[in-house]
């Protein structure tokens, strides 16, 4: 089946009785989403080499947990971060490197926020302090101009946003909506320097993760202004 070719792959043992895959994480969350997969289906883990319901499965645990009542249009804050396993994380593009040891310990500084579908998450030209990793979801990053809606980008699972105002609490440079319900995990600044404080051996990679995002966000923002240009050029 193949499945072994792989730590992060997994395979699903189908209705049909077929296997499919092996798949990555975002795909196989894509497949619980679109209920092709449910808490019941068998998922071969190729890291530890077992079958098990995919309810049982670490990273998916969090999408058939029990869902609560919260408050209509508006994100629920402050829930524990318990509610989600710590291995979940390594979906996070910027966490993926860290231990499972190292993991949980970033979590117990950290709070997780469910955010409905339309809410805006952070609003252009507010000041804020806190940087988002989205967990689940998809979010769409907009300025508006002259009352019309332009979308600079979509962010989906392992992205993460709000990381400038993390540093400088400055004003927000864009609106920030999720396009259909999600769970960020929040990274305050006050957490970040408690974590800085108690705990530099995960407060250190964690800031070189997130400052090889942003350059490599800043090689390709030159790059898509210099070919601009040289378009322009060369149809004067």
């Amino acid at each position: 089946m193949g499945a072994e070719s792989s730590d992060s792959d997994f395979t699903v043992w189908g209705v049909d009785q077929n296997a499919y895959g092996p798949v990555e994480l975002p795909t196989l969350v894509a497949w619980v989403k679109g209920e092709r997969v449910t808490s019941d289906t068998w998922i071969y883990d190729a890291k530890n080499a077992a079958w098990q319901k995919a309810a049982q499965v670490p990273e998916l645990q969090m999408f058939f947990r029990p869902k609560e009542s919260g408050t209509a249009g508006g994100a629920k804050a402050g829930l524990p971060i318990t509610e989600i396993e710590a291995k979940a994380l390594r979906r996070v593009k910027i966490l993926a490197a860290m231990t499972d040891e190292q993991l949980e310990r970033f979590a117990k500084f950290m709070e997780l926020e469910k955010v409905e579908a339309w809410t805006e998450v952070v609003k252009q030209g507010e000041t804020g302090n806190t940087m988002y990793l989205i967990l689940d979801g998809e979010f769409r990053v907009r300025v508006k101009i002259d009352g019309k809606e332009t979308i600079l980008t979509t962010l989906g699972v392992g992205e993460f946003f709000g990381d400038i105002s993390l540093f400088d609490h400055g004003p927000r440079s864009a609106d920030v909506v999720a396009n259909k319900d999600g769970v960020v995990l929040k990274v305050s600044s006050d957490a970040f320097d408690r974590m800085a404080a108690e705990a530099p051996n995960l407060a250190t990679p964690f800031l070189l993760a997130v400052g090889k995002t942003l350059a490599a966000r800043i090689r390709h923002d030159n790059k898509r202004y210099s070919d601009s240009v040289k378009f322009a050029r060369a149809a004067e």
